[in-house]
């Protein structure tokens, strides 16, 4: 449904966003992740067509953003980071100011305003002054706004960002729903909002795209060659097992209490040696308690790809 080829975006001699290309397909939802100044709200921008590219091309539906930028727009529903409200109209008053706007028949407007508001949960709120309304009541507004047109693109920037636990909570329940009808694209810099809601994700760091895949591929190609296991062994014998295996870099202890000993082994990320641990710990006569592979926290493969890419830029 979007496709981003080689999107670029400079502003005077810095460029923010560097030939960015990638896709989002029907019935995905991604979590775009980045840090703050990453470039993901730019990128948003030359999305939704708020923002022209300095170079590149975004096509929505089939449809070129640089060729038929209107065609394209009608595509996506939007929520921007700061969801700018009228504060003094109601809500009803405002969703239907919007849907003149987006183009929705006349006859059509009251039940897509009352569709989209239970949808959002936000019926109890239809009559009250927007400016009266909690952040939470405002964040899923903006989200019925973006829903009126019946998009079948939903773009949401920081959807989450100054809401409360509960709050964080309900949203992340609304946009997960939302994602049965709706290709979802999802910028945040908060990873446990992907880890809750996506299953896909894009980091950008630095204007540049750094990955592209599966949030379980993420946590899996950075914990590649890292096992844990435990034996009922003194330290010394574990160690020796162990460190003979083809395959084993590297033995590490880091536990031994009551005959039991914890180790963590480094392993080449080309070989499978779990059957051989198995194996070798039968023939020594050794109970083997534990084998697993280190999972890593989202956080950890989030920080292990920007610090490796500042790194490397830092070399002259």
């Amino acid at each position: 449904m979007i496709e981003a080829r080689e999107l670029t975006r400079t502003f005077g001699q810095t460029e923010a966003v560097s030939r960015l290309t990638f896709r989002v397909d029907k019935g995905d939802i991604v979590g775009f992740l980045g840090p703050n100044g990453a470039g993901k709200t730019t990128t948003l921008r030359m999305i939704t067509g708020f923002l022209p590219p300095s170079a590149g091309d975004v096509v929505v539906g089939g449809r070129s953003a640089q060729e038929d930028s209107k065609a394209a727009r009608r595509l996506i529903g939007y929520l921007p980071e700061n969801n700018p409200l009228y504060e003094d109209l109601r809500v009803r008053e405002y969703l239907a100011f919007r849907a003149e706007l987006k183009g929705v028949p006349r006859r059509d407007r009251t039940r897509r305003i009352g569709e989209v508001l239970e949808a959002c949960d936000a019926l109890e709120v239809r009559d009250r002054l927007i400016g009266a309304c909690s952040k939470g009541f405002r964040q899923r507004v903006g989200i019925a706004d973006a829903l009126l047109a019946d998009p079948p693109v939903l773009i949401l920037d920081e959807p989450t960002v100054g809401l409360d636990p509960a709050q964080i909570a309900q949203t992340r329940t609304l946009i997960k729903g939302l994602s049965r009808d709706h290709t979802v694209l999802l910028s945040t810099h908060i990873l446990p909002e992907v880890e809750a809601i996506c299953t896909r994700a894009l980091i950008l760091h630095r204007g540049r795209l750094l990955f592209d895949g599966s949030v379980e591929g993420l946590r899996k190609g950075l914990s590649g060659g890292q096992l844990t296991c435990t034996l009922r062994a003194a330290r010394a014998d574990a160690e020796a097992c162990l460190a003979e295996i083809p395959g084993v870099t590297q033995v590490r202890t880091v536990m031994e209490s009551g005959g039991e000993t914890r180790l963590e082994l480094e392993t080449d990320p080309a070989l499978d040696v779990r059957e051989a641990v198995v194996r070798a710990c039968a023939v020594r006569g050794l109970a083997l308690l534990e084998l697993a592979a280190r999972q890593i926290s989202l956080e950890e493969a989030f920080l292990s790809i920007t610090t490796d890419e500042a790194a490397g830029e830092a070399v002259p």
